[in-house]
């Protein structure tokens, strides 16, 4: 019985998630300062100061975007002039352009703002964008001898063609300018381009620095929309293009890209393009929260004057404001979907068509291939999981990197699966399958402690093409490298990661109990939107919590309610933990830290907790953590005597409860079933989660804290 017990405590889906908590240190007499000079809240300016902000004016720029004094695009970026002037004389002459996107959501937005805006400015201009199942990311040779046989004068790729220095000199030799406008991290050597326009070329402190692929664009589109005179009514539909692309692709929501993406989620709800009408639809999203003032955003500042009006044909009453999750979680993903496994072609003509009926059908298409693209997600992230667990997994603090690579896996979601993997195992990924017997094609991700970018160009010479940033890569290589290139990435791994990097980092904010958290406290967590990459959503955390009630529901998530009793009265909230279906049932006591979510139903809107961390009160686990000797103690517990105690078994620490018939409770830390019995061969399996062995488990760690403060 008690073997079976055992074994039942130690299975896999008994543990918690492998985190390790950083709680910002709290500063309460500067942040009530701060909260007197700014007006603010004392919660507000905690999380403002976790954010880096040490300055009312600092913290007024924040709250205030559109109080921040813009420079000019043309001081900022060294070839906008000459990208301008470029565009202007194609434009004059009808000289073809073609324009080489992405096949994600920022290259994809990226490509159908610059299409609308050069075909309103009187431009001749088409796109194409790269197979991802047969060519890959960026611009290659084949669509540059496409382009030049189709008689294009002007080449101008979107959030790529930084690393293509080979397709790019290959369009020079045949006569054709190059304008590149991209936002990954500068190779060595840069591509012969007539002109070239990226964040990273510029001042660190610059307020265009953060700007993704489509930021690049929407400055490039707006400065030329402002030279030739014709803003009026181009300016709305790019801020919304921009604004879908920036979320989309996690850009840092700070400097331009949080004062523009503000006033483009106002904005969208009443957009005047038919395919964000359409996604919004067929997403099923609803508009919310504070209403905005702020109109259109014109690169630096101008082109601002576009109109407020109500758009008639939105299907959304009174619109307010989306919030970044909306696109996150909701449109994104079905742009992104399309990328992934269908033709991007269908996500240009729904963000370029101004026909509803067109943009509903490529809305609907997009929605059915997310179906799908999740479907597969689910299956290979299995089997990913199943491999690693077989492999590597006893490796992974040695090895400190992920490299897995498997047949017939699709590689336009793998990317997603790479970024479930680090989350479980808490190590960078690199993630691949085969595209024939000879090569591989992958996507990483990664930690904060691993720059994806730098560990590529370690391994160059294993490599076809690869390209990315610190938190994200793709590649290729010849299949008879992979083995010398797990073994050169795991050396890398070694050379900036230390043992403690490898548990998932969880950034707290805040302590709260559950009688602070009501709608109030969430209004005022308004002033931070929206939040995202760089500013993120507030993460608060709750001590010691019980709880009261959990169960799975929909694809392995739980639905709990936890309850935090104070000055003898009880606050209960409800929770969902996203993913989590590994860690049912949580134990009956927990830490839990979490983001705070409005849930609406049947008309009502509630407050609940969405949690991100969970781990054993500090309390037990200091108990349990070293215990040289046994230690025991008695109390008192409705009027009845126990005795308690913490004990050995075998390599395991137990809560042992005793009363005066000689009945005995045991339990281990972090388990939710305990022994109860006169001895271990008659004992039966307890649910001690539940409020009659709660309590006097309270109770007894409460009466051997006291005993060891007293030792």
């Amino acid at each position: 019985m008690l073997d079976r017990a055992v074994s039942e405590l130690s299975k896999p889906n008994r543990r918690l998630p492998n985190q390790r908590w950083q709680i910002y240190p709290q500063k309460p007499e500067f942040a009530q300062k701060l909260a007197v000079l700014t007006n603010i809240s004392p919660i507000i300016s905690q999380l403002l100061i976790n954010r880096g902000m040490e300055t009312p004016e600092q913290v007024q720029a924040f709250l205030e975007p559109e109080s921040l004094v813009l420079p000019l695009p043309l001081e900022e970026f060294p070839d906008l002039a000459i990208s301008l002037e470029l565009l202007q004389n194609a434009i004059a002459s009808q000289t073809k352009i073609a324009i080489c996107g992405d096949y994600d959501a920022d290259g994809m937005t990226s490509t159908a703002l610059l299409l609308r805006s050069l075909r309103t400015l009187g431009a001749q201009v088409d796109y194409a964008i790269p197979s991802r199942m047969h060519e890959g990311y960026g611009i290659n040779k084949r669509i540059v001898e496409e382009f030049h046989s189709e008689g294009v004068g002007l080449i101008l790729t979107v959030d790529n063609g930084i690393s293509a220095f080979e397709p790019v000199a290959r369009a020079r030799e045949l006569g054709l300018a190059v304008i590149i406008t991209d936002h990954h991290d500068i190779p060595q050597k840069l591509p012969p381009a007539n002109a070239i326009l990226n964040p990273k070329l510029i001042a660190e402190s610059s307020p265009y620095r953060g700007v993704a692929g489509v930021g690049v664009a929407y400055i490039l589109a707006v400065s030329l929309a402002q030279q030739l005179g014709e803003t009026k009514g181009l300016i709305q539909p790019m801020l919304a293009l921009f604004t879908l692309g920036t979320i989309a692709d996690l850009a840092p929501l700070t400097g331009v890209n949080r004062r523009w993406v503000k006033r483009g989620l106002q904005h969208l709800p009443k957009s005047n393009l038919a395919g964000v009408q359409a996604l919004i639809q067929v997403g099923g999203v609803q508009a919310r929260g504070e209403e905005g003032a702020g109109g259109a955003g014109g690169a630096g500042g101008a082109g601002e004057q576009g109109s407020r009006g109500e758009n008639p044909k939105s299907k959304i009453q009174n619109p307010k404001s989306l919030k970044p999750e909306d696109i996150g979680f909701r449109l994104g993903p079905r742009i992104n979907a399309i990328g992934r496994i269908g033709n991007p072609q269908t996500v240009i003509e729904l963000l370029t068509t101004d026909d509803m009926g067109v943009a509903l059908e490529r809305a609907m298409q997009c929605e059915q291939i997310n179906a799908s693209r999740q479907l597969m997600c689910e299956q290979i992230e299995q089997e990913a999981i199943a491999y690693v667990e077989a492999e590597f997994v006893a490796s992974l603090q040695k090895d400190r990197v992920l490299v897995v690579v498997q047949p017939n896996w699709h590689h336009g979601v793998i990317g997603i699966v790479a970024s479930r993997l680090v989350e479980r195992y808490g190590v960078p990924v690199f993630i691949g399958t085969y595209e024939d017997e000879q090569h591989i094609r992958g996507s990483a991700r990664s930690i904060p402690e691993f720059h994806v970018f730098e560990a590529l160009e370690y391994c160059h010479d294993l490599l076809g093409k690869f390209g990315g940033h610190k938190a994200a890569g793709g590649f290729s290589l010849p299949a008879a490298n992979l083995q010398v290139l797990r073994s050169r990435l795991i050396e890398f791994a070694n050379q900036c990661l230390e043992p403690q990097h490898l548990k998932p980092l969880l950034k707290i904010d805040a302590e709260v109990n559950l009688n602070q958290i009501n709608q109030q406290l969430y209004q005022q967590l308004n002033a931070l939107h929206p939040c995202g990459m760089d500013n993120p959503d507030p993460v608060f955390w709750t001590p010691n919590v019980q709880v009261v009630e959990q169960k799975i529901v929909g694809k392995g998530h739980i639905k709990l309610t936890i309850a935090q009793t104070i000055d003898n009265q009880e606050y209960k909230i409800k929770a969902i933990a996203w993913r989590w279906g590994d860690y049912f049932r949580l134990p009956p006591r927990v830490d839990v830290a979490y983001k705070l979510r409005e849930n609406y139903f049947n008309g009502n809107t509630t407050i609940e907790l969405e949690l991100i961390g969970v781990r054993l009160p500090i309390q037990i686990q200091q108990f349990f953590a070293s215990l040289p000797t046994p230690s025991s103690t008695t109390f008192e517990y409705n009027k009845r005597h126990y005795s308690c105690g913490f004990y050995k078994n075998g390599i395991e620490a137990e809560l042992r409860i005793k009363n005066s018939e000689g009945k005995v409770l045991a339990m281990q830390p972090g388990h939710t079933i305990g022994l109860l019995g006169t001895n271990r061969q008659n004992a039966k399996e307890v649910d001690i989660s539940q409020p009659q062995y709660d309590s006097i488990i309270q109770v007894a760690l409460q009466a051997l804290s006291v005993l060891s403060a007293e030792l």
